[in-house]
């Protein structure tokens, strides 16, 4: 273990969400965390902090995120984090399980947001100097965002929306572009009641998902397996699956998926994480009370 992490809210979904290297790790041997973040009276939060890495611990700890307001309850956090090369950061997150606040420009739950690596907030993020916005937001009507990359193709950004009972999705978010949690959604509730706010799976002004599961994995990390020809899982994109216990791999032409395969079911464990190695392997992490982390090595081409 570590010493000097931030206090946690470990909780329900509350707890450590991300960790990654800093764009500069060789240099500045930083790292940045996304965590749920307590608050006043059981409240909580995402919050994003970095922190210089030791070999015995964290020091220079510095909070440069915290969503607002922190709410009541312990689902739906998130949490990703993503570097764009360009100075920026972005942050994946969860409404909290309090729908309504997606589609509220004023809160930070359900929202996508960029910021640079201090923090601040760029001068070019959609909703700077609009009244009753806040600057942070990229893109919004967010469900709860489990899985987020960068295509190293293209330099887009995918993420991956953790759905209700159904409607799991693939996004590849845009500036000021809603997503349309809860107005619209290929699921229903867990309970098999339908979303109260929903009035079906499509609406103008709303976009619509990349990719949609009508039948729910559970998605949770994501990452991309590119340029490497030498194996037939080159153009690749891997999905972690909560609910089927497996790892998605789906085949990539462009940006369109035109295959889906399921990795690990013999070992029928829930999939936090994926990572791809500088030793081209895939590193898996699984969540269970005997967690593991897996390392796979890539089929070789015949």
């Amino acid at each position: 273990p570590l010493a000097g992490v931030p206090t946690v809210f470990a909780e329900g979904q509350g707890g450590l969400l991300d960790v990654v290297l800093s764009p500069n790790f060789a240099d500045d041997q930083r790292i940045y965390l996304s965590y749920a973040e307590p608050g006043e009276n059981g409240t909580a939060g995402t919050a994003v902090a970095y922190a210089t890495l030791g070999a015995s611990g964290l020091t220079d700890v510095k909070v440069i995120y915290q969503q607002q307001p922190k709410l009541e309850g312990d689902g739906h956090f998130g949490s990703r984090l993503a570097f764009d090369g360009q100075g920026h950061l972005f942050i994946s997150q969860g409404e909290r399980q309090n729908r309504p606040t997606s589609q509220k420009l004023d809160m930070l739950q359900g929202k996508l947001v960029r910021v640079d690596l201090q923090g601040n907030v760029p001068k070019d993020n959609p909703f700077v100097g609009q009244a009753d916005a806040r600057p942070e937001i990229w893109s919004y009507g967010h469900r709860n965002m489990q899985g987020m990359a960068f295509d190293p193709r293209t330099g887009k950004l995918w993420q991956s929306e953790h759905g209700p009972r159904g409607g799991d999705e693939l996004n590849l978010p845009q500036p000021g572009k809603n997503y349309g949690w809860p107005i619209i959604t290929h699921g229903i509730n867990y309970s098999g009641m339908r979303i109260p706010e929903a009035i079906g799976s499509a609406k103008e002004g709303m976009e619509q998902p990349h990719h949609v599961w009508e039948k729910s994995p559970a998605l949770s990390g994501m990452a991309f397996y590119t340029g490497r020809p030498g194996t037939p899982w080159n153009d690749s994109l891997f999905l972690g699956s909560l609910a089927e216990s497996n790892l998605i791999r789906l085949s990539l032409q462009g940006d369109a998926i035109v295959g889906e395969e399921r990795l690990l079911n013999e070992i029928g464990e829930r999939v936090r994480d994926v990572r791809v190695g500088p030793d081209d392997a895939i590193y898996v992490l699984t969540d269970e009370e005997d967690g593991k982390l897996l390392r796979i090595e890539p089929p070789v081409a015949k």
